[in-house]
């Protein structure tokens, strides 16, 4: 008979642990999170302190020595119902508990003498009467009945509670009246500290609402508010953002969410009285908005700028009613900034807090102003989590914990846990209407002119062809490995992200990448184009690239063409940004803005009336906030908007993907399908949008592969060759390789005016010859007999060459050649040149 093995007490320990990732199958969501702040409480090492005289049921003091936190806690009971946290989580979380209830009580039943026989005994019946909030969904104001004059307190309290213990709004208003009352009956009873706080805020909401709602009904009320005339629904705007107090502005871009932002200041100032507004915007926007600010009010305004010292006399005594500062500041004076104690805080281009997890992010919001107004025409681009990120700033209630409304909405893949779908998209909308407003063009389009968007696809020359088939190589190589593992370690995913860029780079320009040499046709493109459009000499055209050296190649061919330009990069300062939209929208002979999606966000571009983007972002997003650089209201032109694809490359197959997050956004914030399901026909369109990376269309996972989208971040090009593991393949041609093309020795910077013709991709000498022609033929068969040779004359690398091409089979002993290709075409291909060679 076996002897029966015994498990350590950590191996039982262990085996009760509960996954912080995947909720138990036998546990509800809320009992899962309850689980883990239990599990996650008895980890903890802090500090406790009975500020009562029971030795459990009492209020205590919390104190995390490691980052110096306290949090005052209440034990009311065992069961945690009743139980009080000044902590964030408690108050959001609608569990009524937190890991510091649950540390308080595992260290007072476990740790603390004399504790034990009261966790064994039901709680002391609580002899006071309470006032406190109860935090619910919504959180609101309670009262509690203790045994001491328990009837008195029901007679007083129907006056201004509701029969559910819940005070009402007439309550708030009187709200002193009733506290006078309550203690003249028994010094003993208690109004918690959160509760003033709470009957302020009712009390102001109330106020301010029944101002706005005397506006709404005066048509002409918000007339001389700024020098500017208002459209009726950026009136509408206006109105809701003061009558909500606390709002998303999530208006599509060009609808002019930063006048409706300042007219709403305006209206609080001169209604509520406020006396400070932040205005918390990208750098690139500091001089915007203060442009914005002097041009339709005359309120004062200052942008914040300089070292820790000056900023923090700037705090206490300038009295400037708007204060224009950057999101990098608030991460490093937040404390400062609440002690200036301003009113209201404009939140702009606000997508920059859609990951909670950021410093940035955690920054903005731990900022208390009473009045928040948040901006953004993407408040959700790729996750869910995104908008919940921005509107937890609004109001951390609205949309219930994290965890529940991530599973409410999110579909799952039931074998891997894998998201693939959300649903239920139009009940989000309809819980945010309170707090968020959203317009897009079609519901304005008579105010606006008509926009014609066109992808148009251009091929690529050989060398680009080369360079994406062997990043392509690596892609297809980490997609294998992840489907064999089912993961990627972080290297490979860095070299995954890395590759794909460099695809990316190679459809642009061979010259982003390796800086020696120049093969492209979209530039080719771009010319013809703006020769065609600039006929007309009242035209002008903004140019787009993510690539600041595809930019600097623009730029060569417009100088040598002689076209009037200015050119806006992330190099260039904030403080000189104003200068090149002023030229740009006054001189007439300057007739192109190139720029970098550093002036993607914020910029007024109406002078314009074309748009080209040299290449395809990952985010349909990015690429709406260029075009609406020039397609916004006020626009008095026609607009067209010229997409540059490179056919057949990861940009033409990325336009799928984007179609998928663009269908996400629309479900939840333009009233589009209620469900974006990733069943199989659209889960297979958007899984072979990245399978065709990976070159190994044969390769058919089997039904137990969870199949899973790849996520792609955007990478600068300046950080690409720094994060490029060394093994990755290097593609960039040796001067050898340049030689044996035919080229010129490579240059530092590309030659002005060396644009190639569509059609002359071959050289001979100096002088281009036409693709395809006898002479070009020629030209390709002697390159590669004269690299054969120049293998064949090295022993090594003679060997080299029979070992790559040669495989033996292990059964029978047989030698066979293995040449691998990248398809028919270039075997087609191959034997055109070697048959054009021998005709010669």
């Amino acid at each position: 008979m076996a002897k029966k093995k015994y498990k350590t007490s950590e191996e039982k320990e262990k085996k009760k642990k509960v996954s912080r990732h995947k909720k138990p199958p036998n546990m509800t969501h809320e009992e899962w999170q309850i689980a883990l702040r239990k599990q996650f409480g008895k980890e903890q090492a802090y500090l406790l302190t009975n500020n009562g005289s029971h030795k459990v049921f009492s209020d205590f003091t919390v104190i995390n020595p490691e980052s110096g936190n306290i949090y005052k806690v209440a034990i009311r009971s065992l069961e945690g119902k009743e139980n009080f946290c000044s902590c964030k989580d408690f108050r959001t979380n609608n569990l009524g508990t937190c890991k510091h209830i649950e540390w308080t009580l595992y260290e007072l039943e476990h740790n603390t003498y004399g504790t034990k026989k009261h966790f064994a005994a039901p709680p002391p019946e609580r002899t006071y009467t309470s006032v406190y909030v109860h935090y619910g969904q919504e959180p609101d104001i309670r009262i509690r009945f203790g045994e001491d004059n328990k009837e008195e307190y029901r007679q007083i309290a129907r006056e201004y509670f509701d029969a559910t213990g819940v005070l009402k709004e007439d309550g708030a208003l009187q709200f002193n009246s009733f506290l006078h009352h309550a203690k003249t009956i028994n010094p003993d009873f208690r109004c918690y500290e959160d509760v003033l706080p709470m009957v302020i805020n009712i009390r102001a909401d109330i106020e301010r609402k029944v101002k706005i709602e005397k506006l709404e009904r005066d048509e002409h009320s918000l007339d001389n508010l700024i020098d500017a005339k208002l459209f009726s629904y950026q009136r509408k705007g206006v109105l809701f953002a003061a009558k909500a107090g606390r709002c998303l502005l999530a208006d599509d871009m060009g609808l002019g969410k930063t006048i409706q932002a300042i007219a709403t200041a305006e209206l609080l100032r001169k209604e509520m009285g406020i006396s400070k507004t932040l205005i918390i915007c990208p750098t690139s926007l500091k001089y915007q908005w203060k442009a914005e600010i002097e041009k339709f009010t005359d309120s004062s305004v200052m942008v914040l700028e300089g070292n820790p010292l000056k900023r923090s006399k700037l705090y206490r005594e300038d009295d400037s009613f708007y204060m224009i500062m950057t999101y990098n500041i608030i991460s490093r004076d937040w404390e400062l900034i609440n002690e200036m104690d301003a009113d209201l805080v404009i939140l702009d281009e606000a997508q920059r807090i859609k990951n909670w997890q950021t410093k940035i992010s955690r920054s903005v919001k731990k900022l208390t102003m009473p009045y928040t107004i948040v901006l953004t025409g993407t408040p959700l681009e790729n996750r869910l989590e995104e908008l919940y990120s921005i509107v937890e700033f609004i109001n951390p209630y609205k949309l219930s914990p994290l965890f529940s409304f991530l599973a409410g909405h999110q579909v799952k893949d039931e074998d891997s846990g894998k998201v693939i779908g959300y649903k239920d998209l139009h009940a989000i909308n309809k819980t945010l209407r309170p707090l968020m407003l959203r317009r897009i063009k079609k519901n304005v389009i008579k105010q606006m002119p008509e926009r014609q968007d066109k992808n148009l696809f251009v091929p690529m020359t050989e060398e680009q062809v080369r360079v994406h088939t062997e990043y392509k190589e690596v892609v297809a190589k980490l997609i294998h490995k992840w489907r064999k593992l089912g993961f990627l370690p972080e290297k490979d995913r860095q070299r995954l992200m890395i590759s794909l860029n460099m695809m990316r780079m190679a459809c642009d320009s061979t010259y982003i990448i390796d800086q020696q040499t120049r093969h492209d046709t979209k530039i080719e493109e771009l010319m013809d184009i703006l020769e065609e459009r600039l006929e007309d000499p009242r035209e002008k055209v903004v140019i787009f690239s993510q690539w600041k050296r595809m930019t600097h190649l623009v730029e060569e061919e417009l100088k040598a063409l002689g076209i009037g330009y200015v050119h806006l990069n992330g190099s260039v300062p904030s403080k000189h940004r104003g200068g090149l939209l002023d030229t740009f929208r006054d001189d007439p002979e300057c007739k192109i803005f190139l720029s970098t999606d550093a002036g993607g966000v914020g910029l007024n571009l109406q002078s314009a009336s074309m748009v080209v983007n040299l290449d395809i972002p990952w985010n349909p997003a990015i690429l709406e906030q260029r075009i609406a650089r020039v397609y916004r209201l006020g626009q008095k032109h026609k607009v067209q908007i010229v997409n540059l694809v490179s056919l057949g490359t990861i940009e033409h197959r990325m336009l799928d993907v984007l179609a998928f997050k663009s269908g996400l956004a629309e479900g939840i914030l333009d009233d589009g399908e209620d469900s974006i399901f990733l069943n199989e026909d659209k889960f297979k369109k958007f899984m072979e949008s990245v399978e065709t990376l990976t070159d190994t269309p044969e390769h058919q996972p089997d039904e137990t592969e969870a199949p899973v989208p790849v996520e792609i971040p955007a990478v600068a090009e300046e950080e690409i060759e720094e994060k490029l593991p060394p093994e990755a393949p290097r593609p960039l041609p040796k001067e050898d390789d340049w030689k044996r093309e035919g080229n010129k020795e490579p240059k530092e910077q590309p030659s002005t005016g060396s644009r190639r013709k569509r059609g002359q991709v071959a050289t001979i000498g100096n002088s281009a010859v036409p693709e395809g022609s006898p002479q070009a033929l020629m030209q390709m068969g002697m390159n590669f007999l004269s690299g054969l040779a120049q293998t064949l004359s090295d022993p090594t690398a003679t060997q080299e060459l029979v070992n790559s091409i040669t495989e033996t089979d292990e059964q029978t002993g047989q030698s066979y050649l293995k040449i691998p290709v990248q398809g028919k075409d270039l075997v087609e291909n191959a034997f055109k040149v070697l048959g054009a060679f021998l005709k010669k």
